[in-house]
């Protein structure tokens, strides 16, 4: 865990549909109140190109897809001297890890949600290259986080300034 007054590094991670891009940039907003200079990611847009085409094509992607992807990801968060928050799945603990490998700093906000929201939310986004249909495949790899992993679970449930306060109190009270 990373000191209070320094810049943050946060991934903001679920499944698709957990609302990690809008809770992702609504905590990078709010984050730069304190710390400017925050930026937002969408680890969405580190994607090669080979990986969204499989994605689209309804195609789960496999380890050798992601490991390349992690890697840039983690890049990304350790980027820059003002913080960032990426909006990653970071599904399973081994691309956390990863993550950290790259960024020892990170730490990570588990979005939760119910399954059947998720199911509802993922299929009312036409034109999202990840269709519904590889929710599935997301909610059985998913590893919540560790206890013994730097982070905090919070419920997506709310209005998103809610449940950026509720994540900002669960990780640093003085943010």
């Amino acid at each position: 865990m990373t000191d209070d007054a320094d810049p943050p590094r946060l991934v903001v991670m679920g499944p698709s549909g957990a609302g990690k891009s809008v809770v992702g940039a609504a905590l990078a907003d709010r984050l730069a109140e304190r710390f400017p200079g925050v930026e937002f990611v969408d680890a969405d847009d580190l994607h090669p190109t080979s990986n969204v085409e499989k994605m689209r094509h309804g195609i789960p992607l496999d380890d050798d897809d992601r490991w390349p992807w992690l890697r840039l990801v983690g890049e990304a968060l350790a980027a820059g001297d003002g913080g960032r928050v990426v909006a990653c799945s970071a599904l399973r603990r081994a691309y956390r890890d990863a993550i950290r490998s790259a960024c020892p700093d990170a730490e990570f906000v588990e979005l939760v949600v119910p399954a059947r929201e998720l199911d509802e939310r993922v299929g009312g986004r036409p034109g999202h290259f990840m269709p519904a249909a590889l929710l599935v495949s997301q909610l059985d790899a998913l590893e919540p986080l560790g206890a013994d992993e730097p982070g905090v679970r919070v419920e997506n449930v709310g209005p998103v300034e809610t449940v950026v306060t509720r994540a900002i109190a669960a990780l640093r009270p003085g943010w």
